[in-house]
């Protein structure tokens, strides 16, 4: 199969010919129709994430058809349209047995723990546990901009930071995951401030429904406060920076609810979390990890709906020879790269 390869962090992404994949017992192997170029790929490129083993190939937002099935795969055959989460579960850990496969304690990564689908096949772990059938008429490209950004924020805004209809909600960095979670957090009924130093992305996150938008480059904080009367009741660092992780904890109001989205590599820094204000405002910090396929039905009817719209978050249709240079640009384009054509 031809796929995007690299052989050093941060070195050059080829696109080159390298052996199919096969299906393990309880797995699937999936022909690509469509896989997202995230700010995570671009993190696992430079060597920030120890499961990726060199060679590599990149890519873990993907939907497709299955080709081949393990024979011990129950409920999937060759033929079906199916999407998955970034976070494949075990399905027996505890963990697991809890409905938490997104912090599974055995998880598999496509795209870190092992080759990802920035190619034309794509292996998959316990495909009864992790597998999602495509709603009738859901694009490829649509449905692989679910498994990483849109599913992670739809969690984030709905499952862990829980916001009510009416409450404020600050969202720092509006690449694929924030302006995901802008539009859910609109959707929820929730007032929206969206900051960005990119006065693009600041365009679309108004497009989406944010009521205010606020420049990156001045003290956020402040600004929130200002605009929401004293603070945001949930704010989410949808980056993942040291600087974008304290602004959100600071432009809570007291009680409120900072949910940490973002990755924040050791490589880059570790922040500083003023522990002085989660203590004297009672502050909740949250961390949350994508969501599980067990989670994806109510997610889909939403969108099913009309009331979520993931098909407007992407801006860029690529072909698979595009992709080194997409992934090596990440963040400079507002929106979300999918490749759609091998």
């Amino acid at each position: 199969m031809r796929a995007l390869v690299f052989e050093e962090f941060g070195g050059p992404l080829d696109v080159r010919t390298v052996p199919d994949p096969t299906p393990s017992r309880d797995g699937v192997v999936v022909e690509v129709g469509a896989s997202g170029i995230c700010r995570s790929d671009w993190h696992g490129w430079l060597g920030h994430d120890p499961d990726v083993v060199l060679p590599h190939v990149p890519g873990h937002e993907l939907a497709g058809t299955v080709a081949a099935v393990g024979d011990r795969v129950r409920d999937w055959a060759v033929g079906d349209r199916v999407t998955v989460p970034f976070v494949c579960a075990c399905g027996h850990c505890a963990p697991c047995r809890e409905g938490a496969g997104q912090v599974c304690a055995n998880q598999t990564q496509p795209g870190f723990t092992h080759w990802g689908s920035l190619a034309q096949f794509v292996a998959l772990e316990a495909a009864d546990v992790n597998l999602v059938a495509l709603p009738e008429g859901m694009s490829f490209a649509t449905a692989a901009s679910l498994g990483c950004r849109f599913a992670t924020a739809f969690r984030a805004v709905t499952g862990v930071g829980q916001v009510r209809p009416g409450e404020w909600v600050a969202v720092h960095g509006c690449g694929g995951v924030g302006l995901s979670a802008v539009q859910v957090a609109v959707a929820a009924g929730a007032r929206v401030v969206a900051v960005d130093v990119a006065p693009g992305a600041l365009e679309l996150a108004r497009r989406f429904g944010a009521e205010h938008v606020v420049s990156g480059s001045v003290d956020v904080p402040a600004a929130v406060a200002e605009l929401t009367g004293g603070g945001a009741h949930v704010s989410i660092d949808a980056l993942g920076a040291a600087v974008t992780c304290l602004n959100s904890i600071r432009s809570l109001r007291r009680r409120g609810r900072h949910v940490q989205v973002g990755l924040l590599p050791p490589a880059l820094g570790r922040p500083e979390v003023p522990m002085e204000l989660v203590i004297a405002g009672e502050l909740a910090v949250l961390g949350s990890h994508g969501m599980a396929a067990a989670d994806y039905p109510a997610m889909l009817s939403l969108i099913a709906a009309g009331r979520l719209h993931p098909e407007r978050l992407v801006t860029q249709q690529l072909g698979l020879d595009d992709a080194g240079a997409a992934l090596a640009a990440i963040g400079r384009e507002p929106g979300i790269a999918v490749v759609t054509s091998s």
